[in-house]
């Protein structure tokens, strides 16, 4: 029983006491909800409007058959806009290679894919901060404290292996990591992959008369 004049605790079986626990939850959390609610927003716009029929290979190759220069400029554009919206980017480096040539379209595609991701990270950085820094689980400090100790390596590795994946680009951004990292993760990380998918989808447009 409570002393006279003592604060009476919480029943957490009252509504009321299980939302005055959930708001310091949603303050906390409120910049990665709404990296969140835009993610779901654009995908929803996605969804709705039917843009993501337009990203298929044979539209994205279309881009270099009028002028080169501009062609280059607008597939940059569509590879943030697709990054930015679940779009895989082998399509982007698959229509590069069979428009270009392996040489050309491998470091076409590794300009569109360097500024897309810079994009992403400058975008959802801005609207989530560190979000990922405040939570509080053995987890997510473990996966942060290894980002931390090594931090190029870490994103080296990491792009290697999953190259311009959204999934990726936003849980660096969120993850509280320096630009300077970021970028230098990025410019190391990516050559490899878009190298060796750049030998095979030249082998395929060889074999298969693709060009």
């Amino acid at each position: 029983m409570n002393s006279r004049g003592s604060t009476p605790l919480p029943d957490p079986d009252v509504p009321g006491a299980r939302t005055h626990g959930l708001m310091p939850w949603l303050k906390r959390h409120s910049r990665l909800m709404l990296v969140a609610l835009f993610i779901a927003t654009i995908l929803l716009v996605v969804q709705l409007t039917g843009i993501r029929e337009h990203f298929g290979l044979d539209a994205v190759r279309a881009q270099f058959e009028s002028h080169l220069i501009t062609g280059t400029a607008t597939f940059v554009l569509l590879f943030a806009l697709g990054n930015l919206i679940q779009i895989p980017g082998w399509i982007f480096l698959a229509a590069a290679v069979l428009s270009l040539g392996q040489l050309w379209g491998a470091a076409v595609t590794y300009l569109a894919a360097v500024l897309s991701c810079t994009f992403i990270f400058v975008l959802i950085r801005w609207l989530g901060g560190n979000a990922l820094r405040d939570f509080d689980n053995r987890l997510a400090r473990s996966l942060l404290a290894r980002l931390d100790r090594q931090p190029i390596r870490s994103q080296f590795l990491l792009r290697t292996v999953f190259q311009t994946a959204p999934a990726l680009n936003y849980a660096l951004a969120l993850s509280g990591v320096r630009v300077r990292h970021y970028m230098a993760g990025l410019l190391l990380g990516l050559p490899l992959p878009i190298a060796l998918y750049s030998i095979f989808f030249d082998y395929l447009a060889v074999t298969f008369d693709l060009v």
